[in-house]
């Protein structure tokens, strides 16, 4: 007879409830992620950068293990991981250097649909062969990155983008905010601080697992939803500047 823990059931039961709407089809996420691929392209020259100083800092390693964090589903999955292969090639051939051999590894919650994107692979292996001379080889890694996901000292670069605005659970201290799913400008003042200290708090876990499983001198691109500006009002809407 196996014995389960309920609480942890519970708790695994919200976790497993989380994720985007998976396929190709009208109402997929790969369908209405237009939003989310402007957002990569506007950051890439960042990313640009740091791939560029991550290969030279680690003087031109012949393995990279990249780690897309919060990866969903579709031909987003792609974007940034394709412009980091081609900006490591570009810069070995410019360098006279070997292209190093890469380990991408995609992270969701266990069920997000990786079925839909694993089927991308192929497509994606295919580009990569006709436009870069580096090997790549595509992994999933499912689990929350609330968590340690990678062994210690493994991966030399990590992205997210747009992922990090979800928290590891809801808040506590909520009860006051029974009219609204959300802080709206009708929720208290203790809803605010509420899901300030949760984001404070998984912040901190997050880059503390993340320094344990990045090797010295490896680079971390995040990109998130906040505000343009410091403003006394916590309830200012101008909260949705990349």
């Amino acid at each position: 007879m196996m014995y389960t823990d309920e609480k942890s059931d519970d708790e695994y039961a919200f976790v497993k409830a989380l994720r985007m709407s998976g396929g190709v089809g009208a109402n997929s996420y790969s369908a209405n992620s237009l939003l989310q691929r402007r957002v990569l392209s506007m950051a890439k020259p960042v990313l640009v950068r740091n791939t560029e100083e991550m290969m030279m800092n680690l003087n031109f390693p012949n393995y990279i293990k990249v780690a897309e964090l919060g990866c969903s589903s579709g031909q987003n999955t792609f974007l940034a991981i394709s412009e980091i292969i081609n900006t490591i090639n570009v810069l070995c051939q410019n360098s006279n250097q070997n292209p190093p051999e890469i380990d991408c590894c995609l992270n969701d919650l266990p069920e997000n649909d990786f079925n839909t994107t694993f089927k991308f692979v192929p497509f994606f292996n295919k580009e990569i062969m006709m436009t870069n001379q580096a090997s790549c080889f595509v992994y999933g890694a499912p689990g929350s990155f609330y968590s340690r996901l990678f062994s210690r000292n493994s991966l030399h670069f990590i992205h997210s983008s747009y992922a990090l605005h979800w928290l590891s659970k809801v808040p506590e201290n909520l009860e006051n905010n029974k009219e609204n799913v959300y802080i709206s400008n009708s929720s208290p003042q203790s809803a605010y601080k509420a899901y300030l200290n949760q984001f404070q708090r998984d912040f901190s876990m997050f880059l503390t697992l993340r320094s344990e499983e990045i090797v010295s001198n490896g680079r971390m691109v995040l990109t998130f939803i906040g505000r343009n500006t410091l403003n006394s009002d916590q309830f200012y809407r101008d909260c949705c500047h990349i």
